[in-house]
């Protein structure tokens, strides 16, 4: 976050954030600190906010800085003070703030899964320690707690499993805390596909265009268990890696493209044993790709596949009978959690990019969809901008959130008020149109409307 903007700040000039904890700079003493329980990072409390504020050069003693706009952006729609002047306010103008800034992910796992040097990325551990962070810093302040987590991917099977996703829905069920997450932006970009083995089927092939060289992509398989696949792979020139037995690893080098084909074949997680196929293609040649699909018992039904996110490709990469649906980034599919999608606010209509549901398992989501289409807020020069995305819907609905639980619990409306019942209360409050019906995969149960939810427990 830029903590130097004045919509950060009270009206004497002191910072309303609480801490930064900057994972990115190693303490070194000065006046920051190791967060406790934490063996890395540092941490800047408000009294050294505040101290750096003082400075001509605040950076000079806290130099945590935002390097690309997105969290000075969203944390400006959430919880921004008033500027009339700029005709802006956030959604939750009092709120105070508490922010981690990731650290970027290890070498290795970037090499490993081809991502791009210039695009940002992080590691679920340091994901799930900023969530620890955050609700252990609620727990000193005995504050209400809104985690906005604007971040996601395309990896996992797109259900309820998962580390991450297994994680926020526990802090879900913690008292006073909310967890809203986005569905991403991955709608149009043809990176899910989705199959199926009936009748007298063999195989399905998935055909996958690659439309220039590149270093490298992946793709997972995910099948809902007890169904079990396997896989052969071809080539643009039509070589073949054959399907190998599942449970086994194969690597194979095709000949005229040089690309190097790895199949890892997994069981996932104890709660449900998925299968998970991954494929890692190193150095593609252009062309068409074929994962050819064989189901290997009699319950082999239904399967998906994802691509990357669109970012993290070094090149456009698609399926050619691509899927629109399924494709809320993880992780927006866990159960607990709010998730939102975008709509244009100023014509009613979708935001064609904005992810769309439901989860694999068929769980409703997303939960409803909030503005996202030229949202006006500040930038990183003390300016405004205006962006557009399903995270700037993220944004709207937390300081929705943060509204909520003032009126319950800083005012002790509702202190026994859930995580579900404030999600249920903003579900309940959602605009719906007569010509859709709810819910569904685009709009989850229709368009945020706080002022509603509010009026529904008036008219109570």
């Amino acid at each position: 976050i830029d903590y130097t903007n004045p919509l950060f700040r009270f009206s004497d000039g002191s910072s309303r954030i609480l801490s930064i904890w900057d994972q990115s700079i190693p303490y070194k003493g000065g006046v920051g600190k190791m967060p406790e329980g934490i063996a890395y990072g540092t941490e800047y409390s408000r009294e050294a906010i505040n101290l750096a504020l003082e400075n001509e050069n605040p950076l000079s003693v806290v130099p945590s800085i935002d390097s690309n706009g997105h969290g000075t952006f969203l944390t400006g729609v959430a919880c921004g003070g008033e500027d009339a002047a700029n005709d802006f306010i956030g959604a939750a103008p009092f709120a105070e703030i508490a922010v981690v800034k990731l650290k970027e992910a290890k070498k290795y796992l970037r090499d490993f899964y081809f991502i791009p040097s210039e695009v940002p990325a992080y590691q679920e551990n340091d994901i799930m320690m900023a969530v620890a962070y955050l609700n252990q810093l609620a727990n000193v302040y005995n504050l209400p707690l809104v985690i906005c987590m604007t971040l996601g991917t395309s990896m996992g099977s797109h259900g309820r499993d998962g580390f991450l996703s297994s994680y926020l829905n526990y802090i879900s069920t913690r008292r006073k805390r909310v967890v809203i997450t986005a569905t991403g932006n991955e709608a149009n970009s043809r990176h899910h596909f989705l199959g199926r083995i009936e009748g007298e089927m063999e195989y399905e092939d998935v055909e996958i265009s690659v439309t220039e060289d590149m270093e490298g992509f992946f793709v997972e398989l995910w099948a809902v268990a007890p169904a079990l696949y396997s896989v052969a792979v071809i080539s643009p020139s039509g070589e073949i890696l054959q399907r190998s037995n599942t449970g086994e690893s194969a690597e194979y080098r095709f000949l005229f493209e040089n690309t190097v084909v790895t199949v890892d074949y997994r069981i996932e997680s104890s709660e449900t044993a998925n299968q998970l196929i991954f494929l890692r293609f190193a150095a593609p040649k252009r062309g068409l790709w074929i994962i050819r699909v064989y189901g290997e018992n009699p319950q082999s039904g239904s399967f998906n596949l994802w691509l990357p996110m669109e970012q993290m490709l070094g090149g456009e990469v698609f399926f050619i009978r691509s899927n629109p649906d399924i494709t809320i980034t993880s992780p927006g599919m866990s159960l607990q959690v709010i998730t939102v999608g975008g709509y244009n606010a100023f014509d009613n209509s979708i935001l064609a990019v904005s992810g769309r549901g439901y989860t694999a398992g068929g769980q409703v989501k997303p939960d409803f969809v909030a503005p996202a289409v030229n949202v006006w807020g500040p930038g990183l020069r003390n300016d405004f901008i205006s962006k557009t995305g399903s995270s700037v819907a993220c944004a709207i609905a937390a300081g929705g959130c943060a509204q909520i639980m003032e009126w319950a619990f800083v005012l002790q409306n509702e202190p026994k008020l859930s995580a579900a019942g404030i999600k249920n209360m903003l579900i309940r409050g959602t605009n719906q149109e007569e010509i859709r019906s709810y819910p569904n995969r685009e709009w989850g149960y229709g368009t945020l409307d706080v002022y509603q939810a509010f009026n529904n427990l008036r008219m109570l």
